[in-house]
C-alpha cells in the first residue's frame, strides 16, 4: 500500500459516517466494510443522548446491526417495516432522516421514543404494545397484494419475549397462509425488560445451544427436501452460499405455523446479515429469520445489566462506574414496600406481574416472597385469567400492571373475573400521563373500562399513606374485583396525612374544610390530582376564594351522600382527574347524581381532553392541558366569576381543559418519500 493510500485510509477512519446519512439512500452508498463503523457511531450517539435525557438504551443497542442490514437491503420508502413494541426504533430513526431530533429525545419538539407516523412516513404505526407487528404486517401484505402492489416486501421485527404474546401467535397462524413474500425478523436476545418467562423462553435457550453450524450444515439438504415446494427449494439451495445452507434448522417450532425457519444466526455479523437478507429478500413464501443478539451490546455496563439499562434515567459514566441521576421516592417503590407489608400479614396474598418486575416493583417483592410472586412474561390476558384461577383456589392475587397494558386483559376481567364476582386485585402503575413514553403509554381509560362491572371497586392513591390504605382495603374487599391507580411520579415527600384513615367503600375523605359553612366551591380531586389542587389553593386563598377539598378516593362507587349534601347546600362542585373525561370519575359523578335525581347544573369537570398528548415531561403534559396548579386555579376562577370575566389577570394561553380537537404534529421532511 502506498503512503498516499495509507493516509487516505486513516482519514476515512477518522471521518464520521453518521452525519452523512440523511436517508436510507445515503446508507446504500456505503460499502459493506464501512457498516460496522457506522454501527459503532450509532451506538455512541444513542448512548450519549440517553445518558442526558433517559430513554430506552439496551433494546436499541442490541438491534443496531439488524436495523442497518434491513435498511441496506430493503427500500422501506416503498417496502413495509413493522416494529413490535417499538422501543428499539432509535437506530431506525437515525437512518431515516431524524438525526436532528435526537438532541430533544422524548420531548414534544424532539424524537418520540417509539415509532410515530407524525414524524416520518417510514413509521407505519405508533406502537408501544407487544405482539402487533406480525398481525399488522399480515394485514399490509394482504392489502398490498389485493391492490396490485404485491411487490412491496413486508418485514416484521419482533423480539423473543414479544412473540409469546397471544396476538403475535394469532398473527403467525395467519402469516403461514400467505402465498407471497413475508419476513419475520426474530430478535432473540434472551431478554424482555427482564428475563423472559415460560416454556417458549426455555425452547429458545435449547435452540441456541443445540443449533451449531456443523449441525445445520449436515441437516440443511434433508430439511429442504422434506419441506413443501421441495424441488423448487432444492434448486434454490444449489445457488446458496454455505452460510445460507447451514442456517436451515430442522424442527424449529415456527415451521408448524407454515413458515420456513432460518437460524439462529449472529445478529451482529453485518456482512453475513446483509448476505442473508439478500438471499431471502424476494422469496415467495413466509420466512422467519432467527437472529441471536445481545441486549445492550457495545457497552459493558448495559450488557452487564440489561434490565437496569432497559430504560434508564439520565446517567454519567465515571471509569468503570455508572452513576444514575438521583430522583425522589417513586410510587412504584412505595407500592413494593407496601405489598411486602401486606404479604407479611396475609399468607394468602400473591403478587403477579406481566414482564414488568422492575417497572411495577415486583423485583423487590420477589426475593422476599419467592413462593408467592410470579412474572408471567408478556401476557396480560393470561395473567388476569391465572389470577381468577388463584382466587377460585383461595388465594388473594394482586396483579401489578401498567394502566396502558391492563386494557389488554379487559375481556378476561369481564368473563373470568367480574362475571363470577371474583376479588382479583389490580394495581395500575403509570396511570394518567406518563411523560417521555408519550401517547402509546398514557393510562387514560382504566376508569371507563372497569366502571361497567357490577361490584367493581375503583380506587386511586394520592400519596404513599393512601396507597397503603388503599391496598389494605383491597386485601379485605371480597365482593368483586378492585382496581387502584397511581402515577409514574414520585410520592409527595411531605404527605398531607402521615397516617391516612382507612378507605371506606364509596366514601370520599375531607382534606381541607372551607372557611365558611357554605364555601364557594368544593373540589373532589381523584388520586394524585389532590396535590396539584393543593398547590392551586395556595394561589386561590390569596385571592379570597373559599374552596373546600376532598380526596375522592373512589371513582366507583362515588360518594353520593357527599354529593347530595353539596347539591342541597347549592355549593358548586368541580371534579378533577388525570383520566379521560369520557367515562371517567367526573362522568361517574354526573351519572350518580342523575340516578339520585340531583341537579347537575353546578357540577363541573376537569380531565384529559379528547386529543392525543405527545411525549414530554409529565409536568409539561399536565400544564399543556390545564391540569397543573395554574390551570386548576384558572378554572376555579372561571367557575366562580359569575360576570363571565376573570377576577384577576390570567395567562394569554388558551385553556384547553376539555374537548379540545385533535391536533396533529406537523410532518417533518424525512428524505425519500413513501411511494
Amino acid at each position: 500500500m502506498t503512503q498516499g493510500n495509507v493516509k487516505k485510509t486513516r482519514r476515512q477512519r477518522r471521518e464520521k459516517l453518521l452525519p452523512t446519512i440523511d436517508s436510507p439512500a445515503d446508507l446504500k452508498k456505503l460499502s459493506i466494510d464501512q457498516l460496522p463503523k457506522l454501527a459503532q457511531e450509532i451506538r455512541d450517539a444513542i448512548c450519549d443522548q440517553v445518558s442526558k435525557t433517559g430513554g430506552h438504551l439496551a433494546p436499541n443497542l442490541g438491534v443496531v446491526e439488524m436495523t442497518i442490514a434491513m435498511h441496506y437491503v430493503f427500500d422501506f420508502s416503498y417496502d413495509r417495516l413493522l416494529f413490535d413494541v417499538g422501543h428499539q426504533c432509535y437506530p431506525h430513526k437515525l437512518l431515516t432522516g431524524r438525526r436532528h431530533l435526537l438532541p430533544k429525545l422524548r420531548t414534544r419538539e424532539g424524537m418520540a421514543g417509539f415509532p410515530d407516523p407524525h414524524e416520518s412516513d417510514y413509521d407505519l404505526f405508533s406502537v408501544g404494545h407487544a405482539g402487533t407487528s406480525i398481525p399488522t404486517g399480515v394485514g399490509m401484505a394482504r392489502g398490498d397484494t389485493l391492490l396490485g402492489e404485491g411487490d412491496r416486501n413486508v418485514v416484521a421485527l419482533i423480539g423473543d419475549a414479544s412473540i409469546v404474546n397471544g396476538v403475535a401467535m394469532e398473527g403467525l397462524n395467519n402469516a403461514g397462509t400467505l402465498e407471497r413474500q413475508f419476513l419475520v425478523m426474530l430478535n432473540d436476545n434472551g431478554m424482555s425488560i427482564a428475563t423472559p418467562k415460560g416454556a417458549l423462553a426455555g425452547y429458545f435457550d435449547r435452540v441456541r445451544i443445540s443449533a451449531t453450524y456443523e449441525e445445520f450444515k449436515k441437516r440443511a439438504r434433508e430439511v429442504l427436501k422434506r419441506m413443501p415446494y421441495g424441488d423448487a427449494l432444492e434448486e434454490i439451495y444449489g445457488t446458496m452460499g454455505d452460510m445460507m445452507k447451514a442456517a436451515f434448522h430442522r424442527g424449529h417450532m415456527f415451521e408448524q405455523f407454515g413458515l420456513m425457519c432460518i437460524g439462529p444466526v449472529d445478529g451482529h455479523d453485518l456482512p453475513a446479515l446483509v448476505d442473508m437478507l439478500e438471499e431471502v429478500k424476494d422469496f415467495g413464501r413466509p420466512i422467519l429469520l432467527h437472529c441471536k443478539t445481545v441486549k445492550g451490546k457495545g457497552f459493558e455496563f448495559s450488557t452487564g445489566d440489561p434490565t437496569a439499562f432497559h430504560s434508564p434515567k439520565p446517567f454519567t459514566v465515571e471509569g468503570c462506574r455508572v452513576e444514575a441521576k438521583k430522583g425522589g421516592r417513586s410510587f412504584t417503590a412505595a407500592y413494593a414496600d407496601a405489598m411486602i407489608d401486606v404479604m407479611g400479614r396475609d399468607d394468602k396474598v400473591f403478587a403477579v406481574t406481566a414482564a414488568m418486575p422492575d417497572g411495577t416493583g415486583l423485583n423487590k417483592i420477589m426475593p422476599a416472597f419467592p413462593d408467592r410472586s410470579l412474572d408471567t412474561g408478556i401476557c396480560e390476558s393470561h395473567a388476569m385469567d391465572m389470577c381468577a384461577g388463584m382466587v377460585k383456589s383461595g388465594l388473594k392475587p394482586f396483579f401489578a400492571v401498567y394502566s396502558t397494558f391492563v386494557q389488554r386483559a379487559l375481556d378476561q376481567v369481564f368473563q373470568e373475573v367480574a362475571l363470577h364476582g371474583l376479588p382479583v386485585r389490580v394495581c395500575m402503575d403509570r396511570a394518567g400521563y406518563v411523560g417521555g413514553d408519550g401517547a402509546v403509554h398514557h393510562g387514560f381509560m382504566d376508569i371507563s373500562m372497569f366502571s361497567v362491572f357490577p361490584k367493581a371497586a375503583l380506587l386511586a392513591a394520592c400519596d404513599e399513606p393512601t396507597l397503603r390504605a388503599g391496598l389494605e382495603f383491597m386485601r379485605q374487599y371480597e365482593d368483586g374485583p378492585s382496581f387502584i391507580r397511581y402515577p409514574r411520579d414520585d410520592v409527595p415527600a411531605d404527605p398531607i396525612e402521615s397516617d391516612a384513615p382507612p378507605f371506606e367503600l364509596g366514601k370520599a375523605h375531607l382534606l381541607r374544610r372551607g372557611r365558611k359553612r357554605r364555601p364557594d366551591l368544593a373540589i373532589l380531586a381523584y388520586g394524585i390530582m389532590v396535590y396539584e389542587t393543593l398547590a392551586a389553593l395556595e394561589e386561590l386563598d390569596q385571592q379570597g376564594y373559599d374552596v373546600e377539598l376532598y380526596d375522592a378516593r373512589f371513582a366507583k362507587p362515588v360518594d353520593i351522600d357527599l354529593l347530595r349534601d353539596l347539591v342541597d347546600r347549592e355549593i358548586a362542585v368541580l371534579t378533577i382527574e388525570d383520566h379521560a373525561l369520557a367515562g371517567g370519575f367526573g362522568a361517574n359523578v354526573l351519572e350518580a347524581c342523575n340516578d339520585a335525581r340531583l341537579s347537575t347544573d353546578r357540577i363541573h369537570r376537569m380531565g384529559m381532553p379528547m386529543r392525543w398528548v405527545y411525549q414530554d415531561s409529565r409536568a409539561e403534559q399536565l400544564g399543556s392541558v390545564g391540569l397543573d396548579a395554574a390551570g386548576i386555579a384558572r378554572r376555579v376562577r372561571t367557575i366562580l366569576d359569575t360576570s363571565g370575566a376573570e377576577p384577576i389577570d390570567t395567562p394569554s394561553t388558551p385553556d384547553i381543559r376539555v374537548n379540545a380537537s385533535h391536533v396533529d404534529l406537523p410532518r417533518r421532511d424525512t428524505g425519500t418519500p413513501r411511494a
